[in-house]
């Protein structure tokens, strides 16, 4: 078992960008398969989508940092309009296959759109959306770089920020490789995928990190950290 007390500054494959185009096609069919297993979904309908309901919105507008495959957005694209909800929804990712692959699966929802961009420098207006979110995003980046993104997505969102990522655990760690192999995951996800684990974050390290904001567990090891609206 690899060390699980400090969060690990190893790179993951998929950020060196040593992957053929072949190989980060699977990944992103295959992530988004994991994650509508493990979490992420959850994670959502738990913060951003209680919050709507919450504060009973007609309508809302949403930025996904990082939104790889466009799942996410796709998701809340489904419950908007399952709610009659008028959603205004836009994703970014600096890939740009993803950008690109994410545009595609979006193509029949047209309340998305699809950006290529640095979520360093996000290229919006301050406070042009009501809510930011992001999920498995933030272990890719280093300690020093989550206070500068998450300073980004508040400077756009006016309603609040979600940021879903992983709870760096034992448990977590064992799972994932039990459930790549039950299911034939490539080498890369399952690599990448482990190595993300032990990127992720303890809840006190996320928040302290974040310096702001509150953070809670989301069954099954996900962390979520909320930003409310500013004042």
């Amino acid at each position: 078992m690899p060390d699980l007390n400090r969060r690990s500054k190893e790179l993951e494959r998929i950020d060196t960008g040593d992957y053929t185009p072949a190989e980060y096609d699977r990944f992103l069919k295959e992530i988004a398969f994991i994650n509508r297993f493990l979490g992420d979904r959850r994670a959502l309908r738990r913060s951003l989508f209680r919050e709507i309901k919450r504060r009973q919105l007609s309508e809302f507008s949403m930025l996904d940092v990082g939104c790889g495959s466009g799942e996410l957005l796709r998701y809340t694209a489904e419950f908007a309009r399952a709610k009659n909800i008028k959603a205004r929804l836009a994703g970014l990712d600096l890939n740009p296959i993803s950008a690109s692959v994410s545009a595609n699966g979006t193509s029949d929802f047209p309340e998305i759109s699809i950006t290529q961009g640095d979520a360093f420098q996000l290229p919006f207006a301050d406070g042009e959306f009501d809510y930011a979110i992001s999920s498995l995003f933030f272990h890719h980046l280093t300690d020093e770089q989550v206070p500068h993104a998450l300073g980004e997505m508040r400077r756009v969102a006016r309603r609040g920020v979600f940021v879903i990522d992983l709870h760096r655990h034992p448990a977590a760690y064992r799972l994932y490789l039990i459930f790549c192999k039950a299911f034939g995951i490539s080498r890369l996800v399952t690599e990448d995928g482990s190595l993300s684990v032990l990127r992720g974050f303890r809840p006190e390290e996320l928040a302290g990190l974040a310096g702001m904001g509150s953070v809670r567990r989301s069954f099954p090891f996900r962390l979520v950290l909320e930003c409310g609206e500013q004042t």
